[in-house]
């Protein structure tokens, strides 16, 4: 054979070598590179708890992460003189002996005479509140421990992202839909929403600093989980906005404030709120008003104006006096009575705080010892 023939058989050859290889990687290669794109289209979040059973997300869901978590959440029935007073949900956070510990919301529980919880078998169980508050919004719920129940496993808010992926299981609209199951996104945090501490009273007293979803949210939901797609519980759902005009809007209270409380309220005391010891009343509420006769300059908009001061509290043992604007809380600006105690109440029983007030069309400041709320 002449050598001109030898290398045409050569390249030849060397051709469909190399067109092997490249058509193996085009068609089969990428299966080798970690494109498991067939059998799942996302693996989850990364755990942020250190015992997480990391779940998978694919094709059909979270149906994974639902049947981690389902037989841990459960309705509640709020009894009052012998009738269904309100519905919410609950969600077992802990398994102790012969009991375990269910989580809600305090305003699911308020007021009843009797408290029963339907698990996921449809099995209806007595529960005995121990303890709740209105402000942080959390009660907690001892129930005997019975054959099928879980513990959820409570997670990390901080470690989550928006545009996450998060998951809740509630009792919307009662008995019939107890169960429900509904998706979003992690659509905000450390939203601030004015709310009110007592259902039978208007307007807001308080400030909550919560998680914004557009999972669907909807009465009877309160009290429910909020969890990432590995089933951990980031955030207690408490409330959504309700106006015609908004669609999708709720909010959970993050896990990380539910458990710097949860063990005061387990043991049945009372969380100790710091007190300043003020009577207050809205700026804009005494502008807007004739039964109000305070000096309040036409400039300023916002703020509390000091309607009393309390016998024996550090406002007493202050500069403070009745007539006075309070403008600031240790340098954060104070838009009314509901943005005051959100500021006052990140502080403990016998911190010094300093408050700004105008009084004459003067700006001062005086430092107050916070008193505790609980001495009677």
């Amino acid at each position: 054979m002449s050598s001109e023939r030898i290398k045409e058989a050569v390249l030849i050859i060397v051709s469909f070598v190399i067109g092997g290889v490249l058509t193996f990687v085009i068609i089969g290669g990428e299966d080798l590179v970690g494109n498991n794109s067939s059998s799942s289209t996302n693996s989850g979040l990364t755990c942020s708890s250190a015992d997480c059973t990391k779940v998978v997300v694919d094709e059909s869901g979270i149906s994974e992460a639902v049947e981690k978590v389902y037989d841990g959440v459960l309705m509640i029935r709020n009894y009052q003189n012998n009738e269904v007073a309100a519905t919410g949900t609950g969600f077992v956070y802990k398994i102790d002996g012969d009991n375990a510990y269910v989580m809600t919301n305090q305003h699911v529980v308020d007021n009843a005479d009797k408290i029963t919880l339907i698990t996921s078998n449809d099995e209806e169980i007595d529960g005995e509140v121990l303890g709740g508050d209105s402000y942080v919004d959390i009660a907690v719920i001892k129930i005997k421990k019975y054959d099928g129940i879980k513990a959820l496993q409570l997670g990390n808010s901080e470690n989550a992202k928006l545009g996450d992926l998060v998951f809740t299981i509630g009792s919307p609209l009662g008995y019939e839909y107890r169960g429900s199951v509904s998706t979003g996104h992690l659509a905000g945090k450390d939203r601030l929403v004015s709310v009110s501490t007592d259902s039978n009273t208007s307007g807001s007293d308080w400030v909550m600093k919560v998680l914004q979803t557009d999972a669907a949210i909807n009465p009877g939901n309160s009290g429910g989980p909020l969890m990432n797609t590995n089933g951990e519980v980031i955030g207690v759902i408490s409330m959504k906005f309700v106006q015609t005009e908004v669609e999708g809007m709720g909010f959970a209270i993050p896990i990380e404030y539910v458990n710097s409380k949860i063990e005061t309220l387990e043991k049945g005391e009372k969380i100790e709120w710091p007190l300043l010891g003020v009577s207050m009343i809205n700026v804009s509420d005494a502008k807007n008003s004739y039964r109000y006769n305070y000096n309040i300059p036409n400039d300023v908009n916002s703020g509390v104006v000091v309607a009393g001061i309390q016998s024996g509290s550090g406002a007493a043992d202050s500069d403070l006096k009745e007539g006075d604007i309070i403008t600031k809380l240790n340098g954060e600006e104070v838009q009314d009575s509901a943005y005051l105690r959100y500021e006052l109440y990140k502080y403990s029983v016998g911190d010094k705080i300093e408050i700004t007030y105008i009084r004459d069309g003067k700006e001062h400041t005086t430092k107050v010892t916070l008193t505790s709320s609980n001495q009677s």
